[in-house]
């Protein structure tokens, strides 16, 4: 077989050796976590330490996570009218979110579609603050969410000012930390974030966990999932342990490594932009002049369209993608450049590629490799057609 890169790291990163330990230990045990016995216990006892081990990779306490089916479920869980802060009924009215959210938190969550907004953003896709400040001072009791860093363009929002924003209104804030965690320092209370939404396969650990954490006196009034009453009545139904033990895993795993990994990467995404530019000088980074993750990278080349861009990479054994994997695998025009202003021809042509752990300089020679042959194909392709035409 050929030699492949994989360059898709937003999507979801190869599980962690850690991770892959951990939940082939956890499959030995028989009991249900839920039970007094000593199987039970043993396979609690795995939950709870699974649990200590996220709330230490964004600086929370333990006793405020409660573990999902994903970061999907997580932000269903946290956007909802019926909060409570200090033990006391505080219901949300309003709900406002960023014209750049992952589809689960653009839904509205549990809010009424007409007790939802959405929010602006500048070109550089971060959000634009005082529209915030204007639009949240006419709700009484105003829940909004933020994504920490975007899925496409790496773009990392301030979430600290923002949160002095929402506060100052008397307002909660929710952020999606799913691109975040593990990747940059996102500890809760650095963040001054509320709610925040984590999920375990972006940083190595298994698809179908995550986790919501909540600041202290954060409280979620009515859960999501009614049953048997596990996760201290927040989520009911019997605990994934094997997924649960790899999240907890993969959490310890990424903490240690964050800092090394982000320099490295971020010293690849420069010179696989700094190839980029020398290949093509046409080519446009979106987000480039803004604070973004270290390890993404989404760009345009006037006259490319990324269905094709895509399968050609693929047939050059380098797996990229458009944006978002959250749309059934198809290719379709992003919101989030559409929110940025970005023309959507360019805008059609748009490939995101996102570096992981394992990404080597090999990799990146790969891809510029591959660069030169989709860009000397394509554009060849499209000049004849206009030839013939």
């Amino acid at each position: 077989m050929a030699e492949r890169s994989y360059f898709d790291w937003n999507a979801t990163a190869p599980l962690r050796a850690e991770a892959r330990a951990g939940m082939v230990s956890s499959l030995s045990l028989t009991g249900n976590a839920s039970s007094v016995h000593a199987e039970g216990r043993a396979a609690r006892r795995l939950v709870e330490e699974a649990r200590a081990s996220v709330a230490a990779l964004v600086g929370a306490e333990a006793n405020n996570v409660t573990f999902t089916s994903g970061a999907t479920e997580a932000n269903m869980l946290a956007l909802t009218p019926a909060l409570e802060i200090g033990g006391r009924k505080y219901p949300r009215d309003r709900l406002f979110v960023s014209a750049i959210e992952h589809p689960s938190v653009r839904s509205g969550g549990r809010f009424a579609a007409h007790a939802v907004e959405e929010l602006p953003v500048t070109g550089d896709g971060r959000l634009d603050l005082a529209e915030l400040a204007r639009r949240i001072a006419k709700a009484e009791r105003p829940l909004v969410s933020v994504m920490l860093a975007n899925n496409e363009t790496g773009v990392i929002q301030p979430i600290a000012e923002i949160a002095a924003v929402v506060h100052a209104a008397a307002g909660v804030l929710h952020v999606d930390a799913v691109q975040g965690a593990g990747r940059i320092d996102c500890g809760i209370d650095q963040l001054h974030a509320d709610l925040l939404s984590v999920s375990a396969h972006k940083l190595g650990g298994p698809q179908g966990a995550g986790a919501l954490i909540r600041r202290g006196d954060i409280h979620i009034a009515e859960p999501l999932i009614k049953g048997g009453g596990q996760e201290r009545g927040l989520r009911a139904g019997t605990e994934n342990v094997a997924a649960i033990a790899g999240f907890g895993a993969a959490a310890s795993a990424a903490a240690a490594a964050r800092q090394g990994d982000a320099v490295r990467m971020a010293a690849l995404r420069d010179r696989l932009e700094a190839g980029l530019k020398a290949t093509t000088p046409q080519a446009v980074i979106f987000g480039e002049s803004g604070n973004r993750l270290p390890n993404t990278t989404l760009f345009a080349i006037p006259g490319l369209k990324a269905e094709t861009a895509i399968i050609v990479f693929d047939l050059n054994g380098i797996a990229v993608s458009s944006g978002s994997a959250c749309s059934s695998g198809r290719v379709q025009a992003s919101h989030v450049l559409a929110a940025m202003g970005v023309e959507p021809a360019l805008a059609g042509g748009a490939v995101r590629v996102s570096l992981g752990w394992t990404t080597s300089d090999r990799d990146i020679e790969n891809l510029l490799n591959a660069l030169t042959n989709v860009v000397s194909s394509l554009l060849n392709k499209h000049m004849n057609a206009g030839m013939a035409a």
